[in-house]
């Protein structure tokens, strides 16, 4: 196990805590980025070299980082960049993501490529990247994954296999880093209302669940760095067909199968796109829980 880096061994707390986010030019990474530097967490943000990008960090008088996480080597010099401008990091918010809709055999090898490479072997490098600067007692790694990494998504087979990928890395870390005091969270969204689908050219077409603000998840990624969250689910109640699925595997089976009868994803013509985050939109104040565990 790599140990936690010695340049952080005071302890942060508040405002103090020094944070990355990938996938920070838009959407989650957006309204994440916002929400720590209004508590008063020095922010970089890092993403594809765009004027979102360099508009959030503006707003949140945080470091813009661009760079495409796809590219061998970009991971670590975007977390080395980060702790090197904020003068160390303790938290890492890895939220970059791609997304793909339309059935499986559709895909291309070089798409099939670039959402493992974005979607878990990124993530990985960034992770790995940290520990050598994340203190121990106060550092902390969030994962951004999609109810679609429980659950599973017709007509998204690869993007819930890469998202399924991150939610075990996340859970296997969290068992590795413990003895070092370091905290890692994985943040489950269902439907997020962001430009995803509109970039995708595949529309939400389900009623349930509703698409909730992006500010609803950047506010629970900070409660849980506050409070030491291990998983949460948002909305809370999508835990429950995740539970349903683990406990009673047949039974959810049965209802999968006639709530996607119609197989309506399959009248979307299948197109990529890449995501400042998950692949997935969200609505009011609804408050995020912390399933119980081993459930899910």
């Amino acid at each position: 196990m790599m140990k936690a880096g010695r340049a952080g061994r005071a302890r942060r707390t508040g405002g103090t805590r020094k944070v990355l986010i990938t996938g920070g030019s838009r959407g989650i990474g957006a309204a994440t980025a916002l929400a720590f530097a209004a508590r008063g967490f020095p922010v970089a943000v890092a993403a594809l070299d765009d004027g979102g990008l360099r508009e959030v960090a503006s707003r949140t008088g945080g470091v813009s980082i661009p760079g495409d996480l796809r590219e061998r080597g970009c991971p670590r010099r975007v977390v080395e960049a980060a702790a090197q401008a904020l003068g160390g990091l303790d938290v890492v918010v890895s939220n970059a993501g791609e997304g793909w809709c339309g059935p499986f055999a559709a895909m291309t090898d070089e798409e099939i490529d670039s959402l493992l490479d974005l979607n878990l072997r990124a993530c990985a490098q960034v992770a790995r990247a940290a520990l050598a600067h994340l203190p121990p007692g106060t550092g902390h790694l969030v994962f951004v994954g999609s109810i679609a990494g429980l659950l599973g998504v017709p007509g998204e087979a690869w993007y819930s296999a890469t998202k399924a990928g991150l939610g075990m890395l996340a859970e296997v870390l969290r068992a590795e880093l413990r003895a070092d005091g370091i905290r890692v969270t994985l943040v489950v969204p269902t439907v997020v209302d962001t430009a995803f689908y509109e970039r995708r050219n595949s529309p939400y077409l389900r009623r349930r669940p509703r698409p909730v603000s992006p500010r609803v998840v950047a506010d629970a990624i900070v409660e849980a760095v506050e409070r030491g969250r291990e998983v949460i689910v948002i909305p809370g109640w999508v835990s429950w067909p995740a539970r349903l699925k683990a406990n009673f595997p047949g039974l959810y089976r049965l209802l999968e199968r006639r709530l996607d009868s119609q197989n309506a994803w399959r009248e979307q013509p299948p197109r990529r796109s890449v995501a400042a985050g998950p692949s997935h939109p969200e609505e009011h104040r609804q408050r995020p829980v912390d399933p119980m565990r081993p459930s899910i």
